[in-house]
């Protein structure tokens, strides 16, 4: 019902964005992230004269609905950092301010917020079980919003639009449909049954079918789930959107600058996971397995990196109950936000990763084999396309505390091994995981839509 009320909309709203905003008028103001003042200024977009004057390059919109520095939005930061900004003028537009949009400040592109209403913003995903931005509630909501950003789409001719959120492929997809723009989804999550409601997911796929003109996911995991299950007595995705237009890309990540490596030796064997604090992380899972590996190793300490996002401040005091029921204050440490990550990675001797639902891809485990930490890692989504399990790392079954000490203390047991694998995995993320190469295949893409009087179709398609 939701999917039908959007297409009919689509109809009414793609007259009003024609009849409101033609071609040499100027958008509504947006708040935007400027030199002189990076919180609430108003900046009017340029003209379209004007901007068809300046253009020397296609401008990419790139939209996401949220600034926080999460799992995406650190990939969409790499991403724009290795741009090649001579082919490609970016033009990043946000649902709110925030850490990202600072950051996009500071490396000079321009970015403006367009404040999306905080009952769609904050709509997490794993509680969309009433369809999320599908609700008739929030329908007109999100609408109203497609329209607003649609009419900035045209008054800055932007020539392509690049989507990095679930909720920016839906709102930044119906936008580009109404501006007459070809968009790209850069679909970041799994679409399944178990890392989404199930109602979302199949709305999700539908939408899959009628909004994007081309797809990039980030793991071959994730463009499975991509598919229509078979009981749904349905093609795998229709040709021409997901089939014949869309490519896999692992996100990369920068190669840093290695600190001099030290021996465990005499010091404490130091074991980190890092990521947001949320259930399906598995943070409890890594304090269990740590209760287990400190019975073997007493001098092992172990961090967790990161803080709660998202209103799960609840789980954390969970997982902090869990440890002072299990007697391990003294060896845990919880690090809270880190604007470093990289260089508390650094002082690591062994990386957790304990997601107890199929990762989308795993950044932070691509994170920590190119600063050659050994992995342990939980067996599920992306990350066996990351991990090659006993010799970049060790990989365990989902939820199981038990085999991952194991595996813990398999490593810490022998260190000469430890340090062969991190040097495989080192050598395994510069080689297939680097922010350089996911540029270079995002922007195979943009090529195909970019060529003069290729405007809203690819040429062809990329092979996965």
């Amino acid at each position: 019902m939701g999917c039908i009320s959007i297409l009919g909309s689509l109809l009414i709203l793609q007259h009003e964005v024609f009849r409101e905003i033609p071609l040499k008028s100027v958008s509504p103001p947006a708040r935007a992230i400027t030199e002189g003042n990076t919180r609430n200024s108003l900046a009017l977009p340029t003209s379209p004269d004007h901007v068809s004057r300046q253009k020397q390059a296609p401008t990419i919109l790139y939209f996401d609905h949220t600034a926080s520095m999460s799992g995406g939005e650190i990939a969409l930061l790499h991403l724009l950092q290795a741009l090649d900004r001579a082919r490609y003028v970016p033009l990043v537009v946000l649902g709110i301010d925030g850490p990202l949009a600072q950051r996009l400040q500071a490396m000079g592109i321009e970015t403006l917020v367009l404040p999306l209403d905080p009952q769609v913003a904050q709509t997490r995903k794993d509680s969309l079980k009433g369809g999320g931005l599908l609700r008739l509630g929030s329908l007109g909501r999100s609408l109203r919003y497609a329209l607003r950003l649609a009419r900035l789409m045209r008054s800055r001719q932007v020539d392509l639009v690049h989507t990095n959120s679930l909720k920016a492929d839906i709102l930044g997809g119906i936008a580009a449909r109404l501006a007459g723009v070809p968009v790209i989804w850069h679909v970041r999550d799994r679409i399944a049954d178990d890392y989404l409601p199930a109602l979302a997911a199949r709305g999700f796929r539908l939408l899959c079918r009628l909004l994007p003109h081309y797809i990039i996911a980030n793991s071959h995991a994730t463009l499975q789930t991509l598919s229509t299950p078979p009981h749904g007595g349905a093609a795998v995705i229709h040709s021409g959107v997901v089939r014949s237009s869309l490519r896999v890309v692992h996100d990369g990540v920068p190669d840093p600058v290695l600190s001099a490596s030290s021996e465990v030796g005499g010091r404490s064997p130091v074991i980190g996971l890092v990521g947001r604090i949320s259930p399906w992380k598995g943070q409890h899972i890594f304090i269990s397995a740590a209760s287990a590996v400190v019975k073997r190793y007493p001098t092992a300490r172990f961090e967790i990196i990161g803080s709660a996002l998202f209103g799960e401040e609840a789980y954390e005091r969970e997982v902090r109950s869990q440890v002072q029921g299990l007697g391990l204050e003294g060896c845990v440490e919880f690090t809270g936000f880190c604007e470093d990550v990289q260089s508390r990675m650094q002082g690591l001797d062994i990386l957790v990763h304990a997601s107890t639902t199929g990762e989308p891809f795993g950044q932070v485990v691509v994170e920590g084999m190119v600063l050659g930490k050994p992995v342990v890692a939980t067996n599920g989504g992306g990350v066996p396309e990351i991990v090659l399990d006993g010799e970049t790392g060790v990989l365990v079954p989902m939820g199981d505390a038990v085999s991952m000490a194991e595996a813990i203390c398999g490593l810490l047991a022998d260190p000469a091994r430890a340090q062969a694998m991190g040097l495989a995995a080192r050598n395994r993320a510069l080689d297939h995981f680097t922010v350089d190469l996911a540029a270079q295949k995002v922007q195979q893409v943009y090529d195909l839509f970019c060529k003069p009087g290729s405007r809203g179709k690819p040429d062809s398609a990329i092979g996965v």
